[in-house]
């Protein structure tokens, strides 16, 4: 699993480090110390990158050890756990409430294709945390969860979460790892960093420059099944510039399963129930906060490439890159404001 998951590290952050230690530097970009800091959190890594004085990586690590204890669905006391099992004691935290605000406004402005409320189709295809032995989900089951999957099937009153079907269930994986990147960077805002980069799992946040006071820059991996078994040089044919934004990327080329010899993805349309075999192969979004970016990358899977460049025109606040299948190319298309190298 650490093996696993510092390979991802590397292939993830090739971009990143490549401009630590490339270009030109500055006076005053020579007397900047940057310090790393690495760990594991949610299944998967966080690093961050700062300039400032030495923080102990406790302090990362609690953070986001107190994250999971309200989103994680892997956790049963937690407070998503709880409002899963239908614990009517549970009083919403400042955080949690974030989360249900945001999801709400995403799901408003993308059709409601993305929808928190679709744990129970995650589990129904096999890709939920309870869900690995049982066979694919019929259409009479499928349409039968569908009657209590919906961001209509809940509301938020004197701090509590409503459920009009004691059935409905929510997940965050679509946008957790976003707000979690957003959170460290309000850490490092409140200390008065001024120059960082955050990284969780891939979504990220920047503010400033690098320790070569350059704009930070992002690889982005080419969209190829298999490419985890590729050397990590070899993953990276894209380069995004990211200036005090956030960054994040989803993909159908990572997680999936063959079974009887279908491929099943895992990003799964709400107001069908169905999996999405998409021409969309990956959608990197850059956003103000990477909770937002995380959820429209998310809900750009399932809206296909066609859904998603209408999207973007309709709303000129995000950028985005899309890579899509072509025949037997990959072709892509990005938004004005993508800066590439």
């Amino acid at each position: 699993m650490v093996k696993l998951l510092q390979k991802n590290l590397q292939r993830c952050l090739l971009g990143v480090i490549a401009v630590l230690f490339f270009g030109s530097c500055t006076e005053t970009a020579k007397q900047k110390k940057y310090f790393e800091v690495t760990g594991l959190a949610q299944g998967t890594y966080y690093r961050v990158v700062y300039e400032d004085t030495a923080f102990r990586k406790a302090s990362f690590d609690s953070l986001l050890k107190n994250f999971d204890t309200t989103f994680s669905v892997y956790i049963q006391e937690s407070m998503i756990s709880r409002i899963n099992n239908n614990d009517s004691t549970v009083q919403l935290s400042e955080q949690f409430n974030y989360f249900i605000q945001k999801s709400k406004y995403i799901a408003s402005i993308t059709d409601s294709v993305f929808d928190i409320t679709v744990a129970p189709l995650v589990n129904a295809w096999k890709f939920g945390p309870d869900s690995s032995k049982h066979p694919i989900p019929t259409q009479r089951q499928i349409d039968s969860i569908r009657e209590f999957v919906g961001m209509d099937k809940f509301y938020v009153e004197s701090n509590r979460f409503i459920k009009k079907d004691s059935r409905v269930q929510i997940i965050g994986n679509a946008i957790a790892q976003g707000y979690s990147t957003d959170l460290i960077a309000h850490f490092l805002d409140n200390l008065g960093v001024e120059n960082y980069l955050v990284d969780v799992g891939c979504e990220m946040r920047s503010k400033g420059v690098n320790s070569k006071g350059k704009i930070w820059n992002i690889g982005i991996t080419r969209p190829e099944e298999g490419i985890d078994n590729k050397p990590v040089e070899d993953s990276y044919d894209i380069v995004l510039q990211l200036a005090n934004k956030s960054l994040a990327t989803s993909g159908n080329y990572r997680k999936f399963y063959y079974e009887d010899g279908t491929k099943y993805s895992h990003t799964i349309n709400p107001k069908t129930g169905q999996t999405v075999p998409s021409d969309l192969l990956s959608a990197t979004v850059i956003a103000d906060e990477c909770i937002e970016a995380d959820a429209i990358a998310t809900a750009c899977m399932a809206m296909g490439i066609e859904k998603s460049i209408q999207f973007f025109q309709h709303h000129p606040e995000y950028d985005a890159l899309l890579i899509y299948a072509k025949g037997d190319s990959l072709t892509t298309y990005k938004t004005k404001g993508i800066s590439t190298k």
